[in-house]
């Protein structure tokens, strides 16, 4: 990292806003509705289940044969306000091991009630889960499968004081 042009970043950075970031006002509107469902792959379905359901809290909706994959497993979390987390098993196909790659997933940030942010680090200790605590409002661990995931007591729509929506 010493090598960057830390500079160089920033200026680029100011570029990409001052070019592309609309005022509030007069930003459009999304042409999306929402995150219908974000999907990972995971190795074991019932212990995605144990691990989403049972510790963090998130209700398993729904499980069906993936049509892509015959014996492959697509199933549902309710991660609150009608967004869904989803996996895939893949039985007999090996994908190997979570690894970051450009494209590829670096983590999923669930927003929390601070009260249930505080609940759930609670939970993570008592799992043995560990993690990692940045700014008062975010825990940062891994899945079962190494999917890096992060907690935030911020209300939707910001992050750390910012408004990011």
């Amino acid at each position: 990292m010493s090598d960057l042009d830390l500079d160089h970043i920033a200026a680029e950075r100011e570029r990409i806003r001052t070019t592309y970031l609309s005022p509030e006002a007069s930003r459009p509107a999304s042409s999306a509705r929402g995150l219908h469902h974000f999907a990972i792959v995971c190795a074991d379905v019932e212990r995605t289940v144990r691990f989403y359901q049972g510790l963090l809290g998130f209700p398993l909706t729904e499980i069906f044969e993936n049509r892509d994959y015959p014996g492959s497993n697509h199933f549902f979390f309710d991660i609150g306000h009608g967004n869904l987390l989803a996996f895939f098993d893949f039985p007999g196909l090996d994908v190997g091991p979570y690894a970051e790659v450009l494209g590829g997933l670096h983590h999923v940030c669930i927003s929390v009630e601070p009260s249930r942010w505080e609940q759930l680090k609670a939970k993570l200790d008592d799992a043995g889960v560990e993690y990692v605590a940045e700014s008062g409002s975010s825990i940062y661990f891994r899945d079962p499968d190494g999917t890096r995931l992060e907690l935030i007591s911020d209300p939707l729509g910001e992050m750390y004081g910012t408004v990011v929506l």
